[in-house]
């Protein structure tokens, strides 16, 4: 069969692709709007981690403790358990709007099966969501029972994007790191180019030991390495633009120190693996660092 289940039945949606069509400029436009600034606060940068995943356990634990606590209101008629049902259901209906707010930066440059089944899980979600605000102001205006029943179902859509979003990240690698499919690279220094066939202010890509590295000169002179796959979405830094001692990935513009490999600006969260480099008569080798990712995977 090839694909899953979740694949067919998104695949056989064409529609979502005219729903992405349209909506998809928009949200990419609205990020840019703000600057690099508001794309690494989105991203999650600043918290060396995707934010999306995090923020969508409030949701779901809160969501899921209502669903408990209503359980228990109608079973009892206990005042308690109903007031802590509604509480859980406002922290999560509050979580959950940030949640959607940050998927949406994160679902801005998909394409694809990735991007549909993306939007499959965005208009789930979305359902849901306006389903369980509902459920609160039918709560608040005396119809409690109408409100339970708004949240069931907004819950039931939930779980199934919930599902979608796991597969998104699982099987299709949304958000994670690519440098930990990458070899390491050698353990010891190899020779890989001569000292004088680097430019100044160049980069290069050599293959060493199946692993891509991107060499480059910094400013001061020294010579450095990271791996030369952009570790958000694979793009191929030694195509990108190289601004003062960074390079900007031509894909989505993730701008990483060429040195340290930090992530300076995303959409990519996490550092570029380093490699340590010398020059010894007349050529320039590289062994991986010990604190490379794909050191740590095995």
């Amino acid at each position: 069969m090839g694909a899953t289940f979740s694949q067919r039945i998104t695949d056989a949606m064409p529609f979502l692709d005219g729903i992405a069509d349209r909506v998809q400029p928009k949200v990419q436009a609205v990020v840019d709007r703000g600057g690099a600034r508001l794309r690494n606060v989105v991203d999650g940068v600043w918290f060396g981690s995707p934010l999306h995943p995090a923020l969508t356990d409030v949701p779901v634990g809160s969501w899921t403790a209502a669903i408990t606590f209503d359980a228990l209101d109608v079973a009892t008629g206990s005042r308690a358990l109903r007031n802590a049902a509604d509480a859980s259901l406002a922290l999560g209906v509050a979580g959950g709007f940030a949640a959607a707010t940050l998927g949406l930066s994160d679902w801005r440059y998909l394409s694809g099966g990735s991007r549909r089944m993306g939007t499959a899980h965005a208009l789930l979600n979305a359902v849901g969501l306006a389903l369980n605000t509902t459920s609160l102001v039918l709560r608040a205006t005396g119809r409690r029972r109408a409100g339970q029943v708004a949240f069931l179902s907004g819950y039931s859509l939930v779980g199934m994007g919930a599902h979608l979003g796991g597969e998104l990240s699982y099987g299709y690698g949304l958000r994670v790191n690519r440098n930990v499919f990458q070899p390491a690279g050698p353990d010891e220094f190899t020779a890989v180019l001569d000292e004088n066939e680097l430019p100044d202010s160049g980069l290069r890509r050599v293959e060493l030991d199946g692993a891509g590295v991107l060499l480059s000169r910094a400013g001061s002179g020294e010579i450095c390495a990271i791996a030369a796959t952009c570790n958000h979405f694979g793009g191929p830094l030694e195509q990108g633009d190289r601004e003062g001692d960074t390079v900007v990935c031509p894909l989505h513009k993730s701008r990483f120190d060429l040195c340290s490999g930090e992530a300076i600006d995303g959409p990519a969260v996490f550092p570029q693996s380093r490699y340590e480099t010398r020059v010894r008569d007349g050529k320039i080798e590289v062994k991986a660092s010990e604190e490379n990712v794909e050191r740590k995977v095995t």
